[in-house]
């Protein structure tokens, strides 16, 4: 099934929540005097139905609705009808294989359920994450599932979700939880990754072990961090401050991981454990550059396991993201937040699986 792309300029629109005439006439908003005496119902009525609220039967809410579009006024946001058929996916890019593959399975579980995903990208000089949600609400999706967007960084505002929730469109996030946030998370447990990724390296006998991570202001970041801290301390020993100058944070990209090997590599460090694949083919890059072999001089672990990974030079040993359980658990809590049945505010973690392959072996010497 393909993936529809939306690429559209945002319309002109009313603030959200508000009312804005359509038809001719003056253009402020209506008296609920009006909008009551052509319904037939009381103004507190009109104020219940316009701001959503619960204890108005159907056919009340339909004349009040209906005295609206008589009247030739636009209908909140929050009360135009949905595409029930229609789900927005909202990724940072595709350039990193991990999301490409979060997008696939996700349409796979949705499309189970008779869903369709509206694609949305953030390419560089195009759409911001809130421009795209403005076109995904503007044509009435049923829901949305983010992917490691805004609310994995620590430094926006989440206040744009808080107002997402107050429009009435079901949402749930996928990596970087964030408690500032009411909504369902699904992560992979990041401290954990990494923790295991310091035992493998450790059990080879590399006891001078780096980490690159992206920057400091994405909870993935963090969790990773503070999961290496606490295995350097507690399976290698070190000291705390003595870990801390062993992290590297630089970008999630080739060139990332490129920048942070060089200054792993020139405090002596043997092994280094990576965010993402994509740094660790950078770091693979910078050894090679320093005629160093990968496993031979300096050992390296990814984090993802993208589908193309094993058939890297060398394949890469990584710590595997369980994508497919993810994005069924997201999907799953997001049909339910649809069907009218919130779920927990909560986040839900699943393990990571470390995955050996041809990029780590002991140390020399051992």
């Amino acid at each position: 099934m393909t993936v529809p792309l939306i690429r559209a300029s945002l319309p002109d629109q009313a603030e959200p929540g508000k009312i804005r005439k359509t038809g001719p006439g003056t253009g402020g908003a209506p008296r609920l005097s009006d909008i009551a005496g052509q319904a037939a119902v009381s103004e507190a009525t009109v104020s219940r139905v316009l701001n959503g609220k619960p204890g108005v039967a159907d056919p009340t809410r339909q004349r009040v609705l209906a005295a609206l579009d008589i009247l030739g006024y636009e209908r909140p946001v929050r009360l135009r009808r949905r595409s029930a058929g229609l789900i927005g996916l909202v990724t940072p890019e595709l350039t990193n294989p991990i999301f490409p593959a979060f997008a696939q399975s996700v349409e796979q579980v949705l499309a189970g359920h008779g869903y369709t995903p509206v694609l949305c990208t953030q390419l560089p000089g195009g759409a911001t994450e809130d421009e795209l949600v403005e076109q995904l609400v503007e044509r009435g999706v049923g829901g949305i599932v983010f992917i490691s967007g805004l609310h994995a960084d620590m430094s926006a505002d989440p206040a744009r979700y808080a107002a997402l929730s107050e429009r009435g469109v079901p949402f749930v996030l996928i990596n970087g939880y964030n408690e500032r946030i009411s909504a369902p998370f699904v992560s992979p447990d990041d401290s954990a990754a990494v923790r295991m990724a310091v035992g493998h390296l450790a059990e080879l006998g590399h006891s001078r072990i780096g980490l690159a991570i992206g920057p400091q202001r994405y909870v993935p970041s963090r969790r990773k961090r503070e999961g290496f801290l606490d295995a350097s301390v507690n399976l290698l020993g070190l000291g705390r401050a003595e870990a801390e100058l062993l992290v590297c944070p630089t970008l999630f990209s080739v060139e990332g991981g490129q920048v942070a090997a060089g200054a792993l590599l020139d405090q002596g460090c043997t092994g280094i454990v990576c965010g993402s694949d994509l740094m660790a083919l950078g770091v693979v890059r910078a050894a090679r550059e320093r005629g160093l072999g990968v496993p031979r001089d300096v050992s390296v672990v990814g984090f993802d396991d993208s589908q193309l990974i094993a058939f890297t030079d060398p394949p890469l040993t990584t710590v595997r993201q369980p994508v497919q359980a993810m994005a069924a658990a997201a999907v799953s809590a997001l049909l339910e937040e649809i069907g009218g049945s919130p779920v927990q505010r909560t986040e839900y973690v699943f393990q990571p699986e470390l995955v050996v392959r041809g990029s780590t072996a002991a140390v020399r010497g051992v």
